[in-house]
This record gives C-alpha cells, sequence and structure tokens, in this order.
C-alpha cells in the first residue's frame, strides 16, 4: 500500500530512537514528513488516517549511505568487470532511504551525466538521491565544466570526490587538489549545499599527507573534507584518527572487512576520544571490490553489496557494547549534518519521514522512505521501474 495516497498515518508504539533514545513513542507523519511525537496520538481527530501497529518494534532514522556506485564502478580488468547500476530495491531492503552516488576508477565510459540522470530517476522513485561532480583523476570531469558550477547550480551536486594515495589516481600535485577543494567550496556557498570534498584513499604510504597539504596551500576548513576508506589498513586509521581529534570528519567503509573492521574502527575512534558526530559509516556499495598483488597487478575482483552497514550496526551492538543510540550515529545524525542535509537524519517533528523499523534482533521489519512504506517485512514492497 502506497501510504501517501492517506492523508495522515500513525506508526504506534513504537520504541523510537531519533538515533537518541525516546521510549515509546506514537509518531505521526502526513505528506511525507513528521509533524507530531508523543508518547499516545489519538487517531480520532484524524481524517483518513491510517493506524499502523509497532508495539515490540524499533522505530530509527533511515540510513543516509554517502558512497554508493549508483551507475556502477569497476573496470579494473577490462569492460566485463564493470559492474551494473544498482536497483532501488537492493538500496532500501539494506535500509537506505537517502542516497549519495559517485563515480570510481573509470569515468572513461561512465560520466557526471548518467550519474545525474540515476539520482533523479531515485528521486522519482521514492527515496532520496544526491551525487558528486568528478571521479578519480584530476581535473574532474564535470558537467558545465567546472566543480565550481556543478555544485552551485545543479541541484542534485553537493560536492566533488577524487583518489588520493592510490596507484589509480592521476597523481594530482597540491596545488590541483587545494583547487578542487576551493572551488567544491565556493560552489557550496553559491548554491546552498554543503560543498564537500571526499577522497578516495588508498594504500599508499603518503596516507593523508594530499588532505594536509590542502589545508597548508587554501584556507578549505578542514570539516569540508572528507577522507572514506580510512579502515582499509591500519597505519591509515591511525592517521584517520589523528585527523578526527584535529576536527576532520571521518568515513569508514563498511564493505571493507579488515584488517581494522567498521564495527572495530568505530569503536577504536569512540575510544580515542572521536567525537560520534565526527564518523560516519558508508558501503561503497555497487562498487568493484579489486585485489591488487605488490605489483600493482590484479588478482581477483568482486562487487560490493549494500548489507554490510546493517552488518556493521549490529556488530557495533552485540560485538562492541555500544548502545543503540550510539551506535546509529555514523549512519544517520552525523552523516546528516556533514552533507547539509537538514531534514534528514533524525526523528523529530518538521523532518522527512525516513525510517527503518528493526525487530528485537535488530534485522530490518520495515522501511520508509518520504512516508511511504518501501519495504515491508524485509523485503521491498516498491520496485524501481525496471525491476
Amino acid at each position: 500500500m502506497d501510504l501517501t495516497s492517506a492523508g495522515f498515518t500513525l506508526l504506534r508504539g513504537a520504541q523510537v530512537y531519533a538515533p537518541q533514545a525516546l521510549g515509546i513513542q506514537d509518531v505521526l507523519l502526513v505528506a511525507g514528513k513528521v509533524v507530531a511525537i508523543e508518547p499516545q496520538i489519538s487517531a480520532d481527530v484524524l481524517p483518513d488516517c491510517q493506524i499502523i501497529d509497532l508495539h515490540g518494534l524499533t522505530l530509527c532514522p533511515g540510513f543516509i549511505d554517502q558512497h554508493i556506485h549508483l551507475i556502477g564502478g569497476g573496470g579494473e580488468a577490462g569492460p566485463a568487470t564493470r559492474t551494473p547500476e544498482v536497483g532501488l530495491s537492493k538500496l532500501v531492503e539494506a535500509g537506505i532511504t537517502t542516497a549519495i552516488g559517485l563515480l570510481g576508477t573509470d569515468s572513461v565510459t561512465r560520466h557526471p551525466e548518467a550519474l545525474l540522470a540515476k539520482t533523479r530517476a531515485l528521486n522519482d522513485e521514492g527515496i532520496t538521491a544526491y551525487m558528486l561532480t568528478g571521479a578519480y583523476s584530476i581535473p574532474s570531469p564535470t558537467i558545465t565544466g567546472s566543480i565550481e558550477r556543478d555544485v552551485a547550480l545543479i541541484d542534485r551536486i553537493i560536492g566533488v570526490k577524487c583518489a588520493v594515495s592510490d596507484h589509480r589516481s592521476s597523481a594530482p600535485n597540491d596545488s590541483s587538489l587545494a583547487n578542487m577543494a576551493a572551488q567544491a567550496r565556493v560552489g557550496g556557498l553559491l548554491g546552498n549545499k554543503a560543498g564537500i570534498s571526499v577522497f578516495h584513499m588508498g594504500s599508499s604510504k603518503k596516507g593523508l599527507a594530499p588532505l594536509y597539504a590542502i589545508l597548508e596551500n587554501s584556507d578549505v576548513p578542514m570539516n569540508k573534507l572528507l577522507p572514506t576508506h580510512v579502515n582499509r589498513s591500519e597505519t591509515l586509521f591511525d592517521a584517520a584518527i589523528e585527523f578526527a581529534l584535529k576536527g576532520g570528519h571521518i568515513d569508514i567503509t563498511s564493505g571493507i572487512p579488515g584488517p581494522v573492521t567498521p564495527s572495530q574502527a568505530v569503536k577504536r575512534a569512540v575510544e580515542r576520544g572521536v567525537a560520534l558526530d565526527l564518523l560516519s559509516v558508508s558501503s561503497d556499495g555497487n562498487g568493484s571490490q579489486p585485489v591488487f598483488d605488490a605489483q600493482g597487478n590484479l588478482t581477483g575482483i568482486g562487487v560490493a553489496g549494500f548489507s554490510s552497514l546493517l552488518e556493521t550496526l549490529v556488530a557495533l551492538v552485540k560485538e562492541q557494547d555500544m548502545t543503540l543510540a550510539d551506535a546509529l550515529v555514523p549512519f544517520t545524525r552525523s552523516v546528516a549534518k556533514f552533507l547539509g542535509l537538514e531534514t534528514k537524519g533524525e526523528i523529530a517533528v518538521g523532518k522527512d519521514a525516513d525510517f527503518v523499523v528493526l525487530t528485537p534482533d535488530l534485522a530490518i521489519h520495515q522501511v520508509y522512505a518520504r512516508g511511504r512504506l518501501m519495504v515491508q517485512e524485509g523485503n521491498a514492497c516498491v520496485k524501481g521501474t525496471f525491476e
């Protein structure tokens, strides 16, 4: 059933984590927004009200995944290794209600224009989607001819991406990186966007040196630079913690199983004194997972899924002994704040009605995006146009 056809929707009796624990609450929705949160809301005076009983279940904000290869990634072993586009159902079944798309190694056969079309398609199909311009290489591939214009003028573009400290990067110099970040920053100011720069971090011994060079060679604020995949090695992760302790935001990839597992990474960062609001977890979903030997030769390749997001959340609670309220922050509130998405990441009056409903054992039972039921009993009940 499409709940947007009803005037009001009342979610009754769930244990609400907003992500802070609110206890058992009723949550009232209309037109895709939260309009009331109270211990008990009477539906008697609400016309055309759908009532959904969530007693015994947990209601939390929908996941914001800020690193997804929406139109596919890969290609490191030729055309046959280009991963395909992702369908809507794969996203919502993983609890993702807001998706940020980007390009990877291949900006030759994949283009920002195609990514923009995909983000608009996902918005039409029921979730919220944005994108980053650019790809691994610098100069960045863009739509308008400049990063600044892309971010300022194109509604779905909120920043830029590139790759550093990786043998697949374009070996950018310090000044080109600083200029890229400065353009994203100014474009963000002009377009009232986050204006962020996201850095794919490889395994090179350079580590975070390219980001510190940006800070040295420009006046771009530290909180506009995001290193991602920081849990791919112990050395890189230690450097990322130091970056966060200085006030930078860091992104942990749930699809990287080790040597620092994503749940270990979050817990260790918190134990070292990093604020939860400076941590985020993203999937790298639908990207390729190439394996290279010491000489840079490809020895294997796979494709990343999306289930690792929930698996990491569960591991934080069950293995790392974090409260659910704290464990949810890197998937919800901290991501929304970093990306400047003011209506996302929290369950509060005036926010978008993006929810994940969890069972007592933390499995996904339902997902709502902008007030619309997308997943029922763990399976997508709304699918993409060609699924």
